[in-house]
């Protein structure tokens, strides 16, 4: 089993090496677009899953991913979704099931990268949809969040020492 996984690869535009041996790149489509100009879109998973029902056992992955769609309900066909996706029925039923999986197959004292643009639903509701607060974040743009949240406990910690 690989170490990382990501759950949302869609077309992996933010990794440097998109071909990273260490990485599970997951999404739920496997799609590919020709977008306007005839640029080609790929949306090529190594496995096709639903991050709110991930088949992985409990506490496989050191380091977990999660960039899910963040627009409820872009226009079918547009950009926007070829390029992120859409969130299906209840958006924070579905971010609660993901945040859920995702931290169920983290490993204890590890780590998981959770991004979020508000450009259509704000960070700190979506913030309320999970079980635990982030560790630390960043805003990026004037949209765009990166949150780490870490699984463990101050005992956990202290054990490590």
């Amino acid at each position: 089993m690989k170490p990382i996984l990501d759950v949302c690869c869609g077309s992996r535009m933010f990794y440097f090496n998109k071909q990273d041996e260490n990485v599970l790149f997951c999404d739920k489509r496997n799609e590919t677009y020709t977008l306007d100009g005839g640029r080609i879109l790929k949306v090529n998973p190594d496995m096709v899953v639903d991050f709110r029902n991930l088949p992985f056992d409990d506490e496989s992955f050191h380091l977990v991913v999660f960039d899910p769609p963040h627009m409820p309900t872009p226009g079918k066909n547009s950009w926007a979704e070829k390029y992120y996706g859409r969130l299906d029925g209840n958006w924070r039923e579905d971010l609660a099931k993901g945040f859920d999986e995702c931290m169920r197959v983290l490993k204890p004292s590890g780590t998981l990268i959770f991004k979020w643009n508000e450009s259509k639903i704000k960070l700190a509701e979506v913030l309320k949809c999970f079980s635990i607060a982030p560790l630390l974040g960043q805003k990026v743009t004037k949209q765009t969040h990166w949150l780490v949240f870490f699984k463990g406990s101050i005992d956990e910690i202290q054990s490590l020492r």
